[in-house]
């Protein structure tokens, strides 16, 4: 059995620097971060089709602290999806609309989730980076 977390995310920003945020490597260093330490993961992520990437943070003894993943699909501004690896391999999508008003409208879809306790944990996790985001481009 497959799951999926589905979850909305507005932001009061401009659709091009939250695009920038979850597509620049340094950006991204700045929100998704250790969920226990708070500090942020190194990576060399680009958004480029069939780009191989990690995520690095402090190994524990339950987890070696590295994400892979591969870019799949960059449709500027408008939506990134890549696969996420980390004890079992998902595909995350982001989807980006603006709402107007200067703000926007940030769809996450992950899928492959195995079991009702990884599906938690992402909701967690997404949930808290996605908090860091928003502190982010407030900026």
């Amino acid at each position: 059995m497959s799951l999926t977390l589905s979850m909305d995310f507005q932001f009061k920003t401009s659709i091009e620097k939250l695009w920038a945020a979850l597509t620049d490597s340094s950006q991204l260093a700045k929100w998704v971060a250790n969920i226990h330490t708070g500090e942020g993961m190194e990576n060399n992520f680009m958004p480029v089709v069939g780009h191989k990437f990690q995520f690095r943070t402090k190994p524990t003894e339950f987890w070696s602290g590295i994400i892979e993943g591969e870019v799949l699909v960059v449709e500027e501004p408008y939506r990134l999806s890549y696969t996420w690896e980390s004890g079992e391999k998902h595909t995350v999508t982001w989807t980006l609309k603006d709402l107007g008003n200067g703000f926007v409208n940030l769809h996450l879809e992950q899928t492959g989730i195995s079991n009702q306790q990884a599906l938690h944990g992402a909701k967690y996790g997404w949930g808290k980076w996605c908090g860091e985001l928003k502190k982010w481009l407030e900026q």
